[in-house]
């Protein structure tokens, strides 16, 4: 079995302060309050928690 690496990919995300309902390519998704918002690389978006969020990515200056 091979192993893989994502590739560095930038994104545009924001944390939410409101519950929401996100249509995802996999059908409607809730955010909770904190949750992050993700926009991908083909304009999807998507919610992600902040835990999983915080080890996914950083911050691009």
């Amino acid at each position: 079995m091979a192993k893989y690496r994502k590739k560095p990919v930038v994104i545009e995300a924001y944390q939410t302060n409101v519950e929401l309902d996100i249509e995802t390519l996999e059908g409607v998704l809730h955010a909770s309050v904190g949750d992050y918002i993700i926009t991908g690389v083909n304009g999807e978006r998507y919610p992600c928690k902040p835990d999983i969020f915080e080890k996914t990515y950083e911050l691009v200056n």
